[in-house]
């Protein structure tokens, strides 16, 4: 009987673990993708403002 429930507790474990890392990863990506359009929007920035220099 001990035997089976550590055996359970050891597989919950280790599908939270499996799950929490997924979702950890779902907001890494979000965040990389937030990061990546702040930096293509700095570089549109800068663009204008050099073909505003030129002219």
């Amino acid at each position: 009987m001990v035997i089976t429930l550590l055996l359970v507790g050891i597989m919950i474990s280790g599908y939270m673990a499996i799950r929490t890392a997924k979702e950890e990863r779902k907001i890494d990506e979000k965040l990389l993708e937030k990061e990546g359009e702040v930096y293509m929007e700095r570089i549109r920035q800068a663009r204008q403002q050099r073909q505003k220099a030129l002219e």
